[in-house]
């Protein structure tokens, strides 16, 4: 982790918000994770410090609030469905609430060496 992130690590997706998030790989270059949010199920505020590369597995609509509660994102509104892998850049704290009917499952390998190779 590098030392320029302003987010205390216990904010980390995987110790701030275990049940929804669980580590596949991790290495010095990747994390892989895999995320899972049951309907009308909402996380704990949590951070992604690294940008990373998004394959949703299966898709339900979702609010992401910021920190303090304020909503950033809401998927229901504009009614897209998304492709089927995404790119994300690194995420400060917020929660994310699972509003639809279905799962949302979603694995994310997180590009650690990303920073390091752009600070070059």
């Amino acid at each position: 982790m590098t030392s320029d992130w302003p987010w205390p690590a216990a904010l980390d997706a995987v110790l701030a918000a275990p049940a929804q998030h669980q580590v596949l790989l991790e290495n010095a270059h990747v994390r892989v994770l895999d995320t899972r949010i049951g309907p009308g199920e909402r996380t704990l505020v949590h951070t992604h410090r690294w940008p990373a590369v998004h394959y949703v597995i299966s898709w339900s609509d979702f609010v992401r609030r910021d920190g303090d509660g304020a909503v950033l994102v809401d998927t229901r509104v504009g009614g897209r469905t998304p492709p089927p892998a995404l790119w994300g850049e690194p995420l400060p704290p917020h929660s994310l609430e699972n509003v639809g009917a279905n799962p949302l499952r979603i694995v994310s390998v997180e590009l650690k060496s990303a920073l390091a190779s752009s600070a070059t």
